[in-house]
């Protein structure tokens, strides 16, 4: 859930911040944040007036492809399951147990 997925994200000095962020049915904000630590990696975003002008912490996991040349970052969640997600709090995200719920809850969805 931590990892990306074979061929998705090969380039580590590629900067995804800013990159527009996709759900499978359509377009949920920007990339806000990208931790690249090997074995915790995830994207925070930024979703704008979708949700609110919420954060929502994706791990890497959600992601299927990457398109430098588009700049945009795909995922394999609906709109829907993100909305849903435990909520971004910016003094806990980064915490092992919210990674732990988070990680709970995008494993219920297969991946796309």
């Amino acid at each position: 859930m931590w990892s990306y997925g074979s061929g998705v994200y090969d380039d580590d000095t590629l900067n995804i911040v800013g990159f527009d962020v996709e759900a499978t049915d359509g377009s949920i904000g920007s990339v806000d944040e990208a931790q690249h630590e090997v074995g915790s990696r995830y994207i925070v975003v930024d979703t704008g007036p979708w949700i609110f002008g919420s954060k929502h912490v994706l791990p890497a996991g959600t992601v299927v492809r990457i398109d430098p040349q588009e700049r945009k970052v795909y995922l394999a969640r609906t709109k829907q399951e993100i909305k849903d997600a435990p909520k971004y709090d910016k003094d806990t995200y980064r915490d092992s147990s919210y990674r732990e719920e988070l990680g709970t809850y995008y494993g219920r969805y297969p991946s796309m």
